[in-house]
């Protein structure tokens, strides 16, 4: 294993991390007594394994289900000094109501102190005056670090660049140690974000690779051709690890042998300038090739959020979804996020397309103008709706 100094924390932190989101019985809390003990003996195979090959990063959050409680049965039996343990907590109006949660998530991972605690969910500015505002959650967290009950504070965000940049910058009660938010090749627009982290010293954790990532566990046909020699897990995996600024990914297991592919980045992050450079190549000319743009070129320009879009349009990410399943032919992905939309709350803001027909075209036409993009934006959107459009999907923590 590799191991980054996680910013000022000085945490020895492994380039991979055993997120806690995919191996626990389900999505809602549940006492013990109710998980099976094929699931149990499931993670805490995964856990032995996740250590056995160096990654001693344990994550989790309170909103991941039985993942807390089940994590209490093994993690008292590991040597505490050995692990490094996180834990998220959401911000809540009530910042005492935060501490209660955090002490009980203490008692249900049967360990004494976190090492890593994170206000969850950080994504808009609702959550983050919950957060920072005088006598709130991270005032709160800071109180609970003097009691040797968790060693650094940080957030955890699915933001736009803006809030999370607003919640780096923030100094009040201490700021935050470090942040853990979406960042790989098919998503850079926090890139800013991450290096405003850096200027900070803080820690960068990068949430879900894999998954929101693309769906890499089970990516399509073009993708691996793309990606050629590698496996577009572990191309994605050395394009985030060859950013020294990035010091940690999340591999979200769902079992022992999830590790195994990861794995295969860690001799080539030495090699990465070599490596890299003609599968971005490839990529990008892909991208170019239906689109007249790459990804990079997208993400640059001064696309409006979703409260600003007619209609609460979330057309960053609709125009996003339709640019990879157009280049990549990642339908598969672009269904399960489109289809979020709607959904999703501050998790994953604004509308789809469902109801562009009661949309202003005049109103549509003046936002293309706005984003660089000329007045066939309403035909765009009704071709991507057709594509993408569906059965709505909720969140993984609001399915039973």
């Amino acid at each position: 294993m590799q191991y980054r100094r996680f910013g000022r924390t000085e945490l020895r932190m492994p380039v991979f991390s055993c997120g806690g989101m995919r191996y626990q019985q389900g999505w809602q809390d549940m006492p013990l007594s109710e998980v099976k003990d094929e699931n149990q003996l499931n993670l805490e195979a995964t856990i032995k394994r996740s250590l056995a090959v160096g990654i001693n990063h344990i994550e989790t959050a309170r909103g991941y289900g039985s993942s807390e409680r089940q994590l209490g049965v093994i993690l008292p039996t590991l040597p505490r000094e050995s692990i490094i343990v996180q834990t998220k907590i959401g911000a809540s109006n009530d910042a005492d109501e935060f501490v209660r949660n955090f002490e009980e998530s203490l008692v249900r991972l049967q360990i004494d102190y976190v090492d890593l605690l994170a206000i969850h969910g950080v994504n808009d500015q609702g959550e983050l005056e919950k957060s920072i505002k005088p006598g709130g959650c991270l005032a709160k967290a800071r109180a609970l670090q003097k009691r040797g009950l968790a060693r650094h504070i940080g957030f955890s965000t699915h933001g736009s660049n803006e809030i999370i940049c607003k919640a780096i910058a923030h100094e009040g009660d201490g700021g935050f140690d470090y942040v853990n938010l979406h960042w790989y090749f098919i998503y850079q627009r926090n890139w800013p974000a991450v290096l405003e982290a850096t200027k900070r010293d803080m820690g960068v954790f990068i949430i879900s690779p894999s998954d929101k990532g693309g769906l890499l566990f089970k990516p399509t046909d073009k993708l691996k051709q793309l990606c050629a020699p590698l496996h577009p897990l572990v191309f994605n995996d050395l394009f985030c690890l060859s950013r020294p600024e990035v010091h940690t990914l999340s591999i979200g297991a769902a079992r022992p042998s999830d590790f195994d592919l990861h794995l295969e980045a860690l001799p080539l992050v030495a090699k990465a300038d070599e490596v890299l450079p003609p599968i971005v190549a490839k990529l990008h000319q892909a991208m170019r090739e239906v689109t007249g743009e790459t990804l990079d070129g997208y993400f640059a320009r001064d696309l409006p959020e979703w409260n600003e879009s007619p209609g609460n349009m979330n057309l960053m990410i609709m125009l996003w979804l339709g640019r990879l399943a157009q280049a990549y032919d990642m339908v598969e992905y672009g269904k399960m996020r489109y289809n979020l939309l709607g959904n999703g709350g501050h998790w994953f803001p604004g509308q789809n397309a469902a109801k562009l027909d009661e949309i202003d075209a005049d109103q549509l036409q003046a936002a293309a103008r706005r984003m660089g993009f000329d007045d066939s934006l309403m035909a765009r959107l009704g071709q991507i709706h057709a594509l993408l459009g569906g059965n709505e999907v909720k969140r993984l923590s609001q399915s039973k």
